[in-house]
């Protein structure tokens, strides 16, 4: 027998529902036997006529039977029939918005939200497939239904979105389904996420951490489909400005500077791109868009033959707002604030001769106290990767100051890198040995 995770929609259709029992235990009415027996098992220009004819009664009847009857084959067949009529025509979900529904106080959303609680995959997805759909139509007629509604009663509106967002989340959490829980679930939030409270409410909780590791170079074309919508929801969460900060702490730049770096797929690079392109603007992120590299990965891109016009754009935009960001903040004062932070990183101007040469004398103001600060760092840091960092700045300082040897001796940093050289961080010892090194080199050169 088939399992409810294995129910495809067409085994469902074949079977025979008892309509008849349903009216004898008034559970619908002789309306709605009528319209059902019009409907059921007929050829698909046979529905669809129906639908054109008489479409909003068909709508009540399903919305009826999914709010009343609680017999989970019945209620699979019934949610068969609404995908299949969707599927064929997605347009058809504005059925469900009419205004006759609210006159009579009928809540099409409440089966649908209700039903995403049992614990059957095959009524969770197309539960949730009518839904997003449904609220996807009512996002074109959203202004004029927050009119009707605001004149007869609160809206419930942004009940439903959050059950929704919150039911997503949890998917993305612990998917219902092994292999088609977090696809959906993505699928469904590239829709929403549209909707720009839908963004709000998604960033408030805390979504943004568990798209974070969908973000990641794929090959295989079902992959590459889900990749395509994380990066999608990405783009749609940085039009909000407080999704920078979900961003960081969620580490999506870095991620997305990797999808770009190694994918060709048009469609990925395009909204990957348009998101970095909202983000430039925003709080520190085009300095950390620098920092990872993205100016020379943006020059490449620029030499593809992309057909797609708003990725050409998006990438000029992209390229000019970077080289502004580099223009605009000065490598000392972001080295400076790196420092100050008490938060070291392997960003590029650590490593980079120029900057050293042209910032050297800089490490003389207020009394050396970038330096201080970073040999402050070797006793107070509990990060390896910081502390790495502070020993190669230390050791960059004595290479490049006529008398860098000495001032980091006189400030006792010696003794301080030393007992790094053990650590079981490798590039941490590493790095402090290699500072040690030149202190003494520099010793015996003086000499």
């Amino acid at each position: 027998m088939t399992t409810d995770t294995e129910l495809t929609r067409e085994e469902v259709l074949k079977r025979d529902i008892p309509w008849e029992m349903y009216m004898t235990a008034k559970l619908i009415n002789s309306t709605g036997l009528q319209l059902l027996r019009r409907y059921d098992h007929r050829p698909e220009s046979v529905q669809a006529a129906l639908l054109e004819e008489n479409g909003v009664a068909y709508v009540r009847v399903f919305v009826g039977i999914l709010a009343d009857i609680s017999k989970q084959e019945t209620i699979e067949y019934v949610l068969a029939m609404v995908d299949e009529m969707l599927t064929a025509n997605p347009k058809r979900a504005r059925l469900f918005l009419d205004k006759s529904f609210q006159d009579k106080d009928i809540d099409v959303y409440r089966p649908f939200i209700r039903l995403l609680s049992k614990k059957n995959w095959f009524i969770q997805e197309k539960s949730c497939k009518i839904l997003t759909l449904i609220i996807s139509a009512r996002q074109y007629e959203a202004e004029i239904e927050d009119s009707l509604a605001s004149q007869k009663k609160p809206d419930t509106f942004n009940e439903v979105l959050r059950s929704l967002v919150d039911w997503l989340i949890s998917q993305l959490r612990s998917p219902a389904h092994p292999t088609r829980g977090v696809p959906m679930a993505v699928s469904s939030l590239a829709t929403l996420l549209r909707i720009p409270r839908v963004r709000i409410m998604f960033i408030k909780a805390e979504g943004t951490k568990l798209l974070a590791p969908l973000i990641t170079p794929l090959t295989n074309q079902q992959s590459i489909q889900l990749l395509y919508e994380v990066t999608l929801c990405i783009w749609l969460l940085s039009f909000v400005d407080s999704a920078v900060e979900a961003f960081s702490s969620a580490k999506v730049l870095p991620r997305l500077v990797e999808v770009v770096k190694s994918s060709t797929k048009e469609k990925v690079v395009r909204v990957a791109v348009m998101t970095f392109r909202n983000l430039s603007s925003k709080g520190n992120s085009a300095s950390e868009m620098v920092d990872l590299g993205l100016p020379k990965i943006v020059q490449s891109l620029q030499l593809y033959a992309w057909s797609d016009e708003d990725l050409l754009q998006a990438l000029e935009v992209l390229d000019a707002a970077l080289k502004d960001s580099i223009r605009k903040l000065s490598s000392f004062d972001k080295f400076k604030g790196q420092v100050f932070s008490g938060n070291l990183d392997w960003t590029s101007m650590h490593k980079d001769p120029v900057f050293w040469r042209e910032n050297i004398t800089k490490f003389e103001e207020n009394d050396f106290q970038v330096l201080r600060i970073l040999i402050t760092l070797l006793d107070i840091s509990r990060d390896s990767k910081t502390l790495a960092v502070a020993c190669h700045d230390i050791s960059q300082f004595i290479q490049f100051h006529p008398a860098g040897r000495g001032i980091v001796v006189d400030l006792k940093a010696k003794e301080r890198v030393m007992k790094h050289m053990s650590h079981p961080d490798p590039e941490l010892a590493k790095q402090a040995l290699l500072c040690v090194q030149k202190i003494l080199l520099s010793a015996k050169t003086s000499k």
